[in-house]
């Protein structure tokens, strides 16, 4: 097999196309992991990510085709035949419309895409091996995973679109264990490791486990909660990925009012947050214009290569925008606000650190992370989950023992409504939800009544 340039991929599919609009996309890739178990390591590796999609358009209806790996000339052209095939026995699309034509074409587009730093982790395993010895001092053992991903996504259409994105990014997870059995966690996020301490992971594992040497029991019920930047970029992210303009007019979620009108203009915070996505934010950056092989609520294949930027969702606590496909916009009447993919929350200015809200506190929970959430009720964005490796009393600005984990059950857009402090956005990623959005950056919340309804032994 004679395995084609991402580029010439794009020109040989828009080449063989005789529909009336095509879109071809091409994400090329590379990951390197590492993961350790009882203080040793216990995996390594590397992959390599080949994925083409072709979406055709004839008479209004579409079709689309992928493939996972690499792909020759024919194999191409069979992909364009049987996308046109596909859309000529699909129904017609409610949002057809014309593609969008091209702006500035991406300046680096025919350069060869760069595979993942042979070395990117090569620094990491040292420090995880001074982790490991530690560790061994302190009574302690370590498990983990880190890993780094590499991706180019090219977009092609036939209305003569040609954009590129490059996206390195790299996120690790540590969890530790003493003798009492009870397993505590962090993470961090970088571009290439080589701003991560796992020496500085260590000293919140280790502070944590001492907070764990007193248990406290408490009942269900609502707590006063701190909950953590990972933890809130769950919550958002839910919050972020149903706010699809279509669906809230149709009276379907949480944004809907009656008469279907949307919750545009109304108070959804009970601090000024924002909320916010721009593709260039720094440590952040993603696609600048949309990719969509397939449409969603959120997103339509018609609006392949419109251009992204800056986007106020949440305005000082205020909604101001939801997101739109270019057929909600026109339908609602509404300024066209695409889906970005990354999420930025922030608070008031001066709102600290994690530690400056733990001194603030009088009495409360202090989370450490939340897992397998599951949605109750999308008109409500009710959800349900777990806390998870680690719960903690705070009594007088001060930790004082560690209570077991909680199921919970709330809604971020009923929590956010009762936010009284947030503290300073840093960039983190949903540990359950991240791959909804990965590029998060998202401050700790103070959430009264918190709603914890069972007491669980789930670690």
């Amino acid at each position: 097999m004679s395995t084609l340039r991402p580029q010439e991929t794009v020109e040989v599919a828009l080449a063989a196309a005789r529909g009336d609009a095509t879109v071809v996309i091409v994400e090329r890739g590379g990951d390197r992991y590492l993961r350790w178990a009882d203080s040793a390591l216990v995996g390594a590796g590397d992959g390599a990510e080949h994925r083409v999609s072709v979406v055709s358009v004839v008479a209004g209806r579409v079709g689309a085709v992928s493939v996972s790996g690499p792909v020759d000339r024919a194999e191409v052209v069979g992909m364009v035949h049987a996308a046109e095939a596909a859309a000529r026995q699909a129904p017609p699309a409610p949002d057809a419309r014309p593609l969008p034509e091209p702006g500035v074409t991406s300046p680096h587009w025919e350069e060869p895409v760069r595979p993942p730093a042979p070395g990117v982790l090569a620094g990491l395993v040292d420090q995880i091996a001074t982790g490991f010895a530690r560790a061994e001092r302190n009574g302690q053992v370590l498990h983990g995973y880190a890993e780094h991903r590499s991706r180019t996504t090219f977009l092609g259409t036939s209305t003569g679109v040609r954009l590129r994105h490059d996206e390195p990014a790299g996120h690790l997870e540590l969890t530790a264990r003493d003798s009492t059995g009870a397993p505590v966690w962090t993470n961090a996020v970088t571009s290439d490791f080589a701003d991560v301490s796992v020496a500085a992971l260590q000293d919140e594992l280790d502070r944590r486990l001492r907070w764990g040497r007193r248990r406290v029991e408490l009942p269900p019920g609502r707590y006063e909660c701190l909950v953590p930047p990972s933890a809130v970029a769950d919550l958002m992210n839910y919050a972020y990925t149903t706010a699809g303009a279509g669906a809230a007019a149709q009276g379907r979620t949480a944004y809907s009012r009656a008469g279907g009108r949307t919750r545009i203009g109304e108070t959804v915070a009970g601090v000024p947050l924002t909320l916010r996505s721009d593709p260039l934010a720094g440590g952040l950056r993603c696609a600048p214009f949309l990719v969509a092989a397939s449409s969603t609520g959120t997103r339509s294949v018609f609006d392949n290569g419109l251009p992204l930027g800056p986007t106020c969702w949440w305005e000082r606590g205020r909604l101001r925008s939801l997101v739109h496909t270019r057929d909600s916009a026109d339908e609602l009447g509404m300024p066209l606000t695409p889906v970005v993919e990354n999420l930025i929350l922030e608070g008031p200015p001066g709102g600290g650190d994690d530690a400056d809200l733990v001194a603030r506190t009088r009495r409360g929970l202090l989370l450490t992370s939340l897992w397998y959430i599951r949605e109750v009720d999308l008109a409500t964005m009710a959800l349900t989950g777990l806390t998870r490796d680690g719960v903690y009393l705070v009594e007088e600005g001060e930790v004082v023992g560690a209570v077991h984990n909680f199921r919970f059950n709330d809604s971020p857009l009923a929590m956010a409504l009762r936010v009284t402090e947030a503290g300073r956005a840093v960039p983190t990623r949903a540990r359950d939800w991240g791959d909804a959005v990965a590029h998060t950056a998202m401050p700790m919340l103070r959430v009264p009544d918190f709603q914890l309804t069972a007491a669980t032994t789930a670690v």
